[in-house]
């Protein structure tokens, strides 16, 4: 007689949801068209309708977040010139350095504060004159949600008068821009409104199998296509994603609550665990601290009792919710954890 699988219980990240089977009939009844030419009326419906919820005047339906970013920048700025970005941020540490390798645009980062914030007397002083010496600041660029962590959202209006008032473009890394809007209990357009670009991941805590849309002005988004097409992103019958990516605007984002409350109740069963520190709960992320040396062997521990964590060569351990961990998933964690005596 065969063992029942074990089923597993993925905290790796919320980028692992698959579709639901609701979300899979919404792909399969898609009507889709060419889009390169324009042609699909389902990504067509998605762009309109994020451009209009957001408040911008267009939208761009691209396969990943990291391209919708590059697009961004590429968009926004020209050879030789900069965007001032955090240090710690996902555009300048984890996406490939692409504005330098194919934009041709230095990044000048800013170490970041606790918060995620760049302090804004460094961003100022980091600006350069116009001066031929000099790469030409042209750019801006925020991450809401950071590590998890909502920006103080008193600091977006902030930057974006700093932006204004020196002539800077401001673009948001809102891969997670939802989480940040069910942390501040806003809509999200009250986010966007500061911002002149935009980036939205769905394929994350909304559960759409891949995608991110880039929002701005009709011209940048008019430059973002071409730049699409010229990086290997211009896609044909993309209706079914883009149905999966309404599927989860319509069901996925009210939800987003229910992560973060288990997000906070995993961090509170956690903070009882022996040689476990935990250093921070914020919308749907958990981050804990554990001695190096038990690193591995807390990997495999969970791993023999069906909890996946990502683990690498820091103390630092990230746990992630999403719309797959339930309740009881919550509790299995917290006990795996409680038993590990590696």
């Amino acid at each position: 007689m065969s063992t029942p699988a074990m089923k597993w219980i993925d905290l790796r990240s919320d980028t692992v949801t698959q579709p639901v089977p609701a979300m899979r009939a919404a792909m399969l009844d898609a009507p889709v068209g060419d889009d390169v030419y324009g042609e699909d009326p389902t990504v067509n419906a998605l762009q309109d309708r994020m451009a209009r919820e957001l408040n911008f005047d267009a939208a761009l339906f691209v396969p990943t977040g990291t391209q919708s970013n590059l697009l961004a920048l590429m968009s926004h700025c020209e050879r030789g010139d900069e965007y001032i970005v955090g240090a710690d941020a996902h555009t300048y540490r984890f996406e490939g350095g692409g504005a330098a390798v194919l934009g041709s645009i230095q990044p000048q980062p800013i170490v970041q504060d606790a918060d995620g914030t760049l302090p804004l007397d460094k961003v100022e002083a980091a600006i350069k004159p116009v001066d031929p010496h000099f790469a030409r600041s042209k750019l801006l660029a925020l991450e809401n949600t950071w590590h998890g962590r909502a920006l103080p959202f008193a600091y977006l209006e902030q930057a974006h008068d700093l932006a204004k008032r020196r002539g800077l473009g401001l673009h948001l890394d809102g891969a997670r821009l939802y989480n940040a809007a069910t942390a501040y209990g806003r809509p999200a357009r009250d986010i966007t409104q500061y911002f002149d670009s935009v980036s939205v991941c769905l394929s994350k805590g909304l559960g759409a199998p891949v995608g991110s849309v880039l929002l701005g002005s009709a011209a940048l988004i008019d430059k973002a296509r071409r730049w699409r097409k010229v990086t290997g992103g211009g896609w044909r019958q993309a209706g079914m994603l883009a149905a999966a990516a309404m599927y989860a605007l319509d069901h996925h984002v009210g939800r987003l609550a229910e992560d973060h409350a288990r997000a906070q109740h995993l961090a509170d069963g956690l903070r009882s665990v022996p040689d476990i520190n935990v250093t921070g709960c914020h919308t749907n992320m958990v981050f804990v601290d554990v001695p190096a040396p038990r690193l591995k062997a807390l990997d495999q521990h969970l791993r023999s009792v069906g909890v996946r964590v990502s683990i690498g060569y820091l103390p630092h351990v990230r746990l992630v919710t999403h719309l797959h961990v339930s309740d009881d998933d919550i509790e299995r964690t917290i006990a795996a954890f409680r038993s590990f005596t590696g």
